[in-house]
C-alpha cells in the first residue's frame, strides 16, 4: 500500500477506515484508507470538503456517482485498467478474468493495476473480484484490513450495511 504524503487535505472518519483525501490545485489525487485510531483533519480547502461531502453521500445512498474533478496518475495500462472500472455501476462486479479478456491482458497484470489505484472509491476497484467467486485482494494486499474494506464496501452496496452516518 502506498501511503501518500502528509498532511491530507481531509481525513474522515467511516465505519471501516478513516479516509484520508489528497487534493493538488483544483483536482482529486489521492485516497488512502487508514486505520480507524488515525487522527481526523478537516478539509483544509473547498475540493477537499466536496471530496468529503460526495464520501458522505455514498456512504447514506450506494448509488451515489461521484463526480468530483480527479487526476490519475499511472502507466497507460493502469490508465486503461482504472477507464474499465470506473465504467463498473454501483451493485455490480466483474473478475479480475473479466476486465482482462476486455483488455486483451492478464488477470494479475490488472489486479496489479486495481492495487495501484489512486483514488479508490472514486474508481471503485473493490467492485473487481475474483472469479472464483473470492473477494481477491485489495490495495496489493490480502490483509484482514484491506479485504475487510472491500467486503463492507461490497455489502453497502448490495444493501447488506446499516446507513453508516445514522
Amino acid at each position: 500500500m502506498k501511503i501518500l504524503a502528509r498532511p491530507y487535505s481531509a481525513a474522515l472518519a467511516t465505519p471501516f477506515a478513516v479516509i484520508g483525501v489528497c487534493v493538488r490545485g483544483e483536482k482529486l489525487v489521492g485516497i488512502q484508507y487508514l486505520p480507524r485510531d488515525t487522527p481526523l483533519e478537516p478539509a483544509r480547502d473547498p475540493l477537499a470538503r466536496e471530496v468529503c461531502d460526495q464520501i458522505r453521500a455514498y456512504l447514506q445512498d450506494p448509488l451515489h456517482r461521484f463526480d468530483v474533478p480527479y487526476a490519475l496518475e499511472g502507466t497507460a495500462f493502469q490508465q486503461r485498467v482504472w477507464a474499465e472500472i470506473a465504467r463498473i455501476p454501483s451493485r455490480e462486479t466483474r473478475s479480475y478474468g473479466d476486465l482482462a479478456r476486455s483488455l486483451t491482458s492478464a488477470p494479475r497484470a490488472v489486479g496489479g493495476a486495481c492495487g495501484s489505484n489512486p483514488v479508490p472509491l472514486i474508481v471503485p476497484c473493490h467492485r473487481v473480484v475474483s472469479a472464483a467467486g473470492g473477494l481477491g485482494g485489495f490495495m496489493h494486499s490480502r490483509s484482514d484490513f484491506a479485504l475487510g474494506i472491500k467486503s463492507w464496501l461490497l455489502d453497502h452496496e448490495a444493501g447488506r450495511t446499516r446507513h453508516a452516518l445514522g
